[in-house]
């Protein structure tokens, strides 16, 4: 099982190829429309899957997810009871 998830999205030049990909990841996704697929790899080695996918024919870019990277824990504001009352007033 793969600990820490990495996404990468792989534009492609033709869907013809897009089988391919189960080799290096999870594939997620795949637009027909956009030519992308959606990656999920192991994050200790995406940095080698992505350069991988970079030296292959079909692949025309790849792009790693900042979303691990991104504050996902939120603090809890209690609204104060003044402005909440104005605003249920309409004031």
């Amino acid at each position: 099982m793969i600990g820490n998830r990495v996404g990468m999205a792989v534009y492609l030049h033709s869907l013809k190829f897009s089988k391919q990909l189960r080799r290096f990841g999870n594939v997620h996704y795949v637009s027909k429309k956009l030519k992308y697929a959606v990656l999920y790899c192991d994050g200790q080695k995406a940095d080698d899957i992505a350069e991988k996918l970079k030296s292959l024919h079909f692949v025309k870019d790849v792009r790693k997810s900042f979303k691990h990277e991104l504050k996902t824990e939120y603090e809890n504001k209690v609204p104060d009871k003044a402005k909440e009352y104005d605003y249920k007033m309409g004031i």
